[in-house]
């Protein structure tokens, strides 16, 4: 499977943005899909991740009231509308998906998918 992520841009302190990951070449409903992201000169880290039902989800707690992830299993794609940026959320966002199908075991750890898109780079300014 592939995936491809799209949405990202510039955007002032208190804007929205929404990200798209689209699936292609493989399956997609049986797997949980996350979302992280990387800011310059830091690591990697979790923002968000939906069961492969879409039935639940997970977030970490910068983002909980702010980001909402979503998916579309006919379409194979999986969202991330994302309100009130702070410019502590420019980062490049990652999609990926769970290594394991029908699984939310490890959503937070970048090392339990297997599977990336290439990154879409978000800005927020000040």
């Amino acid at each position: 499977v592939q995936l491809q992520a799209s949405g990202g841009g510039l955007v002032q302190a208190g804007g929205s943005l929404r990200l798209s990951c689209a699936a292609s070449g493989g399956p997609f409903g049986a797997y949980l899909m996350g979302w992280f992201r990387q800011a310059p000169g830091k690591e990697r880290e979790f923002v968000a991740a939906i069961s492969a039902g879409g039935t639940k989800t997970y977030y970490t707690d910068p983002v909980k009231d702010r980001f909402a992830i979503s998916r579309d299993n006919a379409k194979n794609t999986v969202s991330l509308q994302m309100n009130s940026l702070q410019p502590e959320d420019t980062a490049v966002y990652y999609c990926a998906r769970l290594g394991r199908s029908y699984s939310s075991e490890g959503y937070d750890s970048s090392r339990q998918y297997n599977v990336w898109g290439q990154g879409t780079l978000v800005t927020v300014s000040s």
